[in-house]
């Protein structure tokens, strides 16, 4: 049995960080990952010259930003795309109304302000709302105090919905009143026109990272860990264990003795989404050009709402848009054909004359048995403090880190990065630089 300082289950972007800090103060690191790459849930697929993020694909506000740092530092090429987060108006985006027109600038206006407004009631609903309260319940409070005729009340109503589904891949019930308090972007975002996956990239550089090695238990005591694998067995002082929440509830990964309760119950509270990613690119681009976005309303528009144009990246004219929520449960078992035809259906609800796409790519994170999903979300009666609770140290040896572990900016690469920056910290036992991971 090898024996390391430390052991590090998964190559994701939090395992990396912790492994490249822990080298670089002197201690023999392992990184266990299940997948044949590195990467995590950072994943970039090439096809000659076009470039498509499967996973993670912006940096969502570069300002006082760790991985913003990190990708200026490895020379990494961005461009900005402030969309990233659902938000109505940061950039150009065209609105079409529930009989597939055009909204006018005036209406626009008018319904963007009447989110703005909406927005400030809400803060204070969640502000004073009981700990089961749901993200519906707090936005139908904020909602009923502006006294608005139906019509207009539902307008935002349904962005608050597909606000929730596109920020969290949840059901507005099923998200916690607290669920959204992240959701604020500091700076511009940027996506990254050669691929995110040159981050992981960069940070795996010297490490000793072992693929296709799926951990199955993690043993710990107050004399150190055994972290078993289905090739073999690894002993260590410390383990930082950085999976997804899905695999933590699949069980498929076993600690023995069991996490404690101060780690199982915000465990419990919180869930891995439902989310995927749909990429068209077509021959011609038929939509306008001096927009980011195409955002529909209506009941109609209850799936398919939201389309980016990502034709900036490569020159290639694509429209992204979002399975989430109870649209992706739907979908799960749809072939990537019965996909295609019901977002082009309500494409063709706005252009009628849209051409077939070329080429289409569908994710399916749901299926994905290192991951189970895309990232966690807070359930109702779970609380802000849920996810830095789950990152609580267990019997002086065991760390988990991971998007989920951050509170400040959960479910992003930047609260990774974060997490297993502070999970190398607390191994050491001081302070560490974390633009170590980059200089």
């Amino acid at each position: 049995m090898e024996r390391f300082d430390t052991v590090v289950v998964g190559a994701g972007v939090s395992g990396l960080s912790a492994a490249r800090l822990l080298q670089d103060a002197g201690q023999r690191v392992v990184v266990l990952e299940g997948r044949d790459r590195i990467g995590g849930r950072v994943v970039t697929e090439r096809t000659g010259d076009r470039v498509t993020d499967l996973g993670a694909s912006w940096i969502h506000g570069v300002d006082g930003c760790p991985v913003a740092a990190a990708v200026t530092a490895f020379g990494m090429p961005t461009m900005e795309f402030t969309v990233g987060g659902y938000q109505p108006d940061s950039r150009p985006i065209a609105y079409y109304g529930p009989d597939d027109a055009r909204l006018d600038g005036a209406t626009t206006a008018a319904f963007i302000a009447d989110i703005h407004t909406v927005d400030a009631a809400l803060a204070r609903a969640i502000a004073e709302s009981a700990p089961d309260a749901s993200y519906e319940d707090v936005a139908e409070v904020a909602l009923a105090s502006q006294g608005w005729a139906d019509e207009r009340t539902e307008r935002v109503r349904e962005y608050l919905r597909h606000r929730s589904e596109e920020q969290y891949g949840a059901w507005i019930a099923d998200l916690a009143a607290h669920g959204l308090d992240d959701d604020l972007v500091e700076g511009d975002e940027v996506v990254f026109p050669d691929g995110y996956d040159r981050l992981p990239a960069r940070l795996a550089a010297g490490l000793d990272v072992r693929l296709q090695h799926v951990v199955t238990q993690v043993g710990w005591s107050k004399t150190g860990v055994i972290v078993s694998t289905d090739a073999g067995a690894f002993a260590a002082d410390q383990a930082v264990v950085t999976v997804p929440v899905g695999v933590l509830h699949r069980g498929d990964l076993t600690f023995d003795p069991p996490l404690p309760a101060v780690v199982a119950e915000p465990l419990g509270r919180l869930r891995m989404n439902a989310f995927e990613k749909v990429f068209l690119r077509f021959d011609r681009a038929f939509w306008p050009d001096e927009v980011y976005a195409l955002r529909r309303q209506g009941a109609d528009a209850a799936w398919w709402h939201s389309w980016y144009d990502l034709s900036a990246l490569d020159g290639e004219p694509t429209l992204l848009t979002f399975a989430a929520g109870p649209a992706a449960r739907a979908i799960r078992r749809w072939g990537d054909e019965q996909v295609t035809a019901s977002v082009m259906a309500a494409l063709r609800r706005l252009f009628p004359a849209a051409p077939d796409p070329v080429t289409v790519t569908v994710t399916h994170w749901q299926d994905d048995p290192f991951s189970h999903g895309s990232y966690a979300y807070m359930t109702v009666g779970s609380t802000t403090s849920d996810h830095d609770d789950l990152a609580t140290p267990i019997g002086g040896v065991l760390h988990l880190a991971g998007e989920a572990t951050w509170t400040d900016d959960p479910a992003t690469v930047p609260a990774a990065m974060l997490s297993g920056h502070r999970a190398a910290e607390r191994v050491i036992g001081n302070a560490l630089a974390i633009a170590r991971l980059w200089s």
